[in-house]
Formats: structure tokens, C-alpha cells, sequence
């Protein structure tokens, strides 16, 4: 059902915590099922330094959210918000289509979360 690089990401997920003090943050809950993500930028430079997130779902959520923090990590903002839903799945090697639209919630926080960079520090945009 799922691939290898889901069940690694899934059982190794890879930026998993929370940034104190972080320059951006989103919660974002899934509209069809209990999945939650908090997910936390740092930027240095325009560009995301460290990233973090915790995520409460199932085996795609979690996995997404690591990929999506992997894929992120070190890209300029205007980069990391372009980062799609589609990208992350293909870069897990694939979810079940019932999986994505429920638990593919990363890339939008972490637009959220630069949006929240942003309106923190206007001058810099």
C-alpha cells in the first residue's frame, strides 16, 4: 500500500520538534479527517535555515510532513511556498489517492508559515 520512502519517512521522520523562538508557524487540521500539523520555519537570509514541525495522523501525514520539511530545507522563500502537494507525493515514490487530499497538509502550512514570516517582517519581502 505504501511505498519504501513512505514507511522510512514514516518511521524516521526527519526534522520532527518544534523551533523556539521561530521567524514563521502555521497549524493547519485537515477539513476531512483529524490529521494536525504545527510546522516551524527559520530563516536566515531569505532562505529557510531550520525547519520543524509535529504532526498528529496517519502514516501519510506524517510522512508528507517529512518530506515536505526535506524538500524545503534550505530554499529561498519565494522556492518554499511554490512547493506542491504533487511534488511531495512524487517524492515519496506515490500515496494512495484517498491519502492525498486529506493528508498532504505540509506544503500549505508551509505557505502558511511563510505567510506569517512575512506579515512579521514586511520590509523584508
Amino acid at each position: 500500500m505504501y511505498s519504501r520512502t513512505v514507511l522510512e519517512h514514516f518511521t524516521n521522520p526527519r526534522n520532527v520538534g518544534a523551533i523556539e523562538n521561530a521567524d514563521g508557524f502555521a497549524r493547519l487540521k485537515s477539513s476531512l479527517h483529524d490529521d494536525l500539523i504545527d510546522l516551524y520555519i527559520k530563516v536566515e537570509d531569505g532562505h529557510i535555515a531550520d525547519i520543524a514541525f509535529r504532526t498528529f495522523g496517519c502514516v501519510a501525514a506524517i510522512a508528507s510532513s517529512s518530506m515536505t520539511t526535506e524538500l524545503a530545507k534550505g530554499m529561498s522563500l519565494e522556492e518554499a511556498e511554490q512547493i506542491t502537494e504533487d511534488q511531495v507525493v512524487e517524492a515519496l515514490d506515490g500515496l494512495p489517492e484517498n491519502k492525498i487530499k486529506c493528508s498532504v497538509l505540509a506544503p500549505e502550512a508551509l505557505r502558511q508559515a511563510v505567510a506569517d514570516y512575512w506579515e512579521k517582517h514586511p520590509e523584508e519581502k
